[in-house]
Formats: structure tokens, sequence, C-alpha cells
């Protein structure tokens, strides 16, 4: 995902979570929730967008009549995600969390042949694209790590690991992903203790261990035509931005 994007992303993570801080703040001088963190163990759950990626690394395969394609992700729409959330206090400022739930995402993958020409008649020859639908299971595990509370405010950052696996059907199509992966996440977030539950925006960036892509294609061995594709890639890997409200 370009910088651009992430900057949008990030921006828009920003705006929600002034907007909740301004809702806490109006009554800032009365302490909502004062023990809300002390509890040993409690549970809430959560909705919010995911923005997926794919970082595609291309090869320069060249096939035996001169096309050589390359993959790029062109198009980007967000997806939605719920979890429920089990968070375990280890110490005053740490926090374990666990929050499995479902991801649904899709984005676009473009394919462009670089010895082609653009006023071909049949365009097929010179580019294509590929809709990559997902819906994930997730099980995210964080570290959170909370600064000291102010008022009804507490910012915090997290550390983990999320399992991703992917519920959606096989298809034909130019690239084939495998349906499992293992993510490193980093986030940040801030608690907004409000009169009746704690509500907490959070951004988290994850990045996948595994390359997805999946080489073995006997699902084309009646259209070797479709196998250029997966030739000219050496690997796949998952990146995802989240943007998450927990209630808690």
């Amino acid at each position: 995902m370009d910088l651009t994007k992430l900057r949008h992303i990030a921006l828009i993570a920003l705006l929600l979570m002034g907007w909740a801080g301004a809702l806490a703040q109006d009554n800032d001088m009365i302490l909502n929730r004062p023990y809300a963190d002390s509890k040993p163990i409690h549970f809430g759950f959560s909705v919010g967008m995911n923005f997926q990626n794919l970082a595609i690394t291309n090869n320069g395969h060249v096939t035996e009549d001169g096309d050589e394609w390359y993959a790029d992700v062109s198009a980007h729409s967000p997806g939605f995600s719920v979890n429920v959330l089990a968070d375990y206090r280890i110490a005053e400022h740490f926090n374990l969390r666990v929050s499995p739930g479902l991801f649904f995402g899709n984005k676009v993958v473009r394919f462009l042949n670089h010895q082609g020409n653009p006023d071909w008649v049949e365009q097929s020859h010179y580019k294509q694209s590929q809709n990559v639908k997902s819906t994930y299971i997730v099980v995210p595990i964080d570290l959170k790590m909370s600064a000291k509370r102010y008022h009804n405010m507490r910012p915090y950052f997290t550390a983990g690991a999320m399992y991703t696996g992917d519920l959606a059907k096989d298809r034909s199509e130019q690239l084939k992903l495998k349906h499992s992966d293992v993510m490193l996440t980093v986030g940040m977030g801030c608690d907004f203790y409000m009169p009746f539950f704690k509500l907490c925006p959070e951004i988290k960036f994850c990045f996948g261990l595994k390359d997805i892509l999946e080489k073995s294609r006997p699902d084309l061995a009646d259209d070797p035509y479709m196998n250029r594709f997966t030739n000219s890639v050496s690997k796949i890997k998952n990146n995802m931005v989240v943007v998450t409200f927990f209630f808690e």
C-alpha cells in the first residue's frame, strides 16, 4: 500500500479518535468508570474497517511468445471487521488481549504486459485484472502497553501476532492464494472512559510473514495460457491496515 493511501487511512483514524476524545472531554471533571482498569479480566466487542493489500514480487519472466507480465494491486476497497474481545490484566500498564473475529474485504490485482501494445484490439493480451475477495477468520493476540490515565483518556500501543484463515472458495483465476497466514501487528489507540462503557478507537498495521502464492496449479492443466501469470510472480505477502472501535 503506497504512502498516500496510508496517510489517508491514518488521517481518518485520527479524526475518529479526535471525535471520540471530544465526547469523553465533555465530562473530564467527572472520572468515569474509575475501577475499569483494575479488573483482572474483562470482555467486549469491536466493529471497524480493514484495508487489504498484497505485496507482490515480480520476476520478469518472459513467455515463449514474448509476453512479460507484471502484477500489482491497483485498487483497494474498505472492508468490514467484527470481533469479540477478552482482555487479561498482567500489570498496571500491560494487558494481554485476544480478539477473534471476521474480516471481509477485497483488492483488485492488475496485470500489465510490458511487451504489449495498449492499442491492441484484443486488450486481454495487454492488460487483465483479478478481483480477490477474502473472508478471513482472524485470531489476533496483542500485548497492550498503556500510558497513565489522564482524566477520561488513556493512550496505548499494541504489538502482537495474528493468524488469518481465508474462507473464500477456490476459483481458477490468474493467481491463487493460500488460505492461511501469520501476520505481525503493531498499533496505537486510546481508551476513552464513558459513563457506561469504555470506547477504544485503534489503528493497527499488519504484515504477513508467509509467501501466500500457490505455485502448484493443477486446476490450470487444461489452460496453460493462464499459468503465465503465476510464473511471472516470485512471491506474494499480505499487508493490512485495520481501523477498529472497541466497546468494553
